[in-house]
């Protein structure tokens, strides 16, 4: 005997029917989503915390051990029972309860002080370091600090004497210390565009004090002996009293401008090729000088370019906060910090530079 079905069990039989090509659908790219996965990651682990785990293996139980083996999961049956025996496991450990066996830890405090001073001090003994501990309040042996030093992949003291870094080096040396580097400015004049190079002297390491050396379209040698002469002049030279100066391994640093300096008992440092970080603190400054000043103009002429140099580098001494230096000026007036009078702005370079200080009641 047939059955006539009704126009609304028609309706009913198409959008189920509908609805389950879509479904399917939607399992099919999934399906294809998770052989992309683990195409991608290949035999590396995903790596899950505990409340992802019970995720999954709740909706697993749902589907079964037999239907998981049919879609392609990333994580197999085996896996989400061994997840599940682990932390069936991990409730009945009680390791929170047990009772620590064995000689305890070295504090983490007592850790990173032994770390400071060996570094600070590498031709410290462990004997010295413990005795430096012991005046801190802190007992150990020598052994444990020798452990300590061990872990972290630090010599005794034989082997870190003999290797002297570069930052105890310049800090050794701030007072007759100097670095210099050059730049290039490209200005306009009335034969064109002309390449202009910049040589700036960092006189003072430690208090960030620079100087412009001098400016030239043409650094040969004749103009870099005058510029030698005059930084080593006893009156008034940028490097009257230093014993060192840094600098690259640029040819413009010829034979008679090292001869100059050698004559006023400077001795000359070259770096390493492709070594900007040993001359950091120059680096720096151009980084500054080119970010702040040369790359926000046009410059028409030598005389525009010097004038904004000379502009920049009294803004940089004594109106430019400094984080190297705690953020404070290099060189700073009596009203810096002061709380009283009326707030005033000067500006510089048609207000490329801005600097807010109290006037003086």
């Amino acid at each position: 005997m047939s059955v006539l079905l009704q126009p609304w069990h028609l309706l009913v039989l198409c959008v189920s029917g509908w609805a389950n090509r879509q479904q399917q659908d939607v399992i099919a790219y999934l399906r294809t989503e998770n052989q992309v996965l683990r195409e991608k990651l290949g035999k590396k682990r995903i790596l899950l915390n505990d409340d992802q785990r019970r995720r999954l293996a709740v909706r697993g139980k749902v589907l079964g051990r037999r239907l998981l083996g049919q879609v392609g999961t990333l994580f197999t049956p085996d896996t989400i029972l061994r997840w599940h025996r682990q932390l069936v496991a991990t409730k009945w450990d009680y390791s929170d309860r047990r009772k620590a066996i064995g000689r305890p830890r070295v504090r983490q405090q007592i850790v990173e002080l032994v770390l400071r001073l060996a570094r600070e001090n590498p031709r410290w003994g462990y004997a010295r370091l413990q005795g430096a501990l012991a005046n801190l309040g802190y007992e150990i042996t020598a052994t444990t600090v020798r452990n300590i030093l061990k872990a972290h992949g630090i010599e005794p003291a034989p082997d870190r004497r003999r290797s002297l870094s570069w930052k105890t080096f310049l800090k050794s040396h701030w007072d007759t210390l100097a670095a210099t580097d050059f730049t290039t400015v490209e200005v306009w004049t009335k034969g064109g565009l002309v390449t202009f190079y910049v040589l700036v002297v960092i006189i003072e390491l430690a208090t960030r004090r620079v100087e412009i050396a001098g400016i030239t379209p043409t650094p040969d040698a004749i103009w870099m002996r005058a510029v030698a002469c005059n930084l080593t002049n006893c009156e008034d030279g940028f490097l009257s009293g230093k014993r060192y100066l840094i600098h690259d391994r640029d040819t413009k640093f010829c034979a008679k401008f090292l001869d100059v300096l050698a004559g006023e008992n400077i001795e000359s440092i070259k770096l390493p090729p492709s070594s900007p970080n040993l001359n950091a603190y120059v680096e720096r400054f151009m980084r500054s000088l080119k970010e702040e000043c040369l790359e926000r103009m046009i410059f028409f002429g030598e005389s525009s370019l010097r004038r904004a140099l000379q502009q920049y580098v009294a803004h940089y001494h004594a109106e430019r906060n400094h984080q190297g230096l705690a953020n404070r000026l290099i060189e700073a007036d009596a009203q810096v910090g002061s709380t009283h009078g009326e707030v005033t702005c000067r500006e510089r370079l048609g207000g490329l530079f801005r600097y807010y200080y109290r006037r003086a009641a």
